[in-house]
């Protein structure tokens, strides 16, 4: 049996990269099989696409800042334009413009784009207890939205 280091065992460099490196790694093992054949006609569907869709469904009024969408998923603005553009000709997503601040326009989902996110997010769900809820169990999955909340929150300061 491996001796496990106590709370007081100071972190090595090495334990720490490989610490960072196995979370890198397990997101890029997950996240594909989360959006494996997610869409109601069974493809596969984009990370990005699947983010801005269930931020704006999970957000009041299925609306938020083009900019501030584009920083929470990652894109730079002028990629999240691109992605918006598909977006709307799927005819999942408008634009609207801020009656109050003519620079902020708003991302905000169809109805049909929230029809869609609905059935797709079903299938995420059920992907998400099969590989991460299975894997970890409910403490785990507790643990590890405190852990990237933190980690979140930090980057932010």
């Amino acid at each position: 049996m491996t001796a496990r280091p106590t709370e007081d065992a100071v972190l090595t460099e090495d334990d720490l990269i490989t610490a960072w490196g196995l979370l890198h790694e397990a997101m890029n093992n997950v996240q594909p099989r989360l959006l494996r054949g997610i869409t109601p006609d069974g493809k596969d569907m984009a990370g990005p696409w699947f983010e801005v869709l269930i931020r704006l469904q999970r957000t009041p009024g299925h609306r938020l800042p083009m900019s501030r969408l584009a920083r929470e998923v990652s894109l730079s603005t002028g990629g999240f334009t691109k992605l918006a553009d598909r977006l709307e000709r799927e005819g999942y997503l408008q634009r609207e413009n801020c009656a109050s601040d003519r620079r902020v326009v708003y991302a905000v989902l169809t109805p049909e784009g929230l029809d869609f996110i609905r059935r797709v997010r079903v299938k995420h769900v059920e992907r998400l207890r099969e590989h991460v809820l299975g894997p970890l169990g409910e403490d785990g999955v507790r643990t590890l939205s405190s852990v990237a909340r933190t980690l979140r929150d930090s980057a932010t300061c």
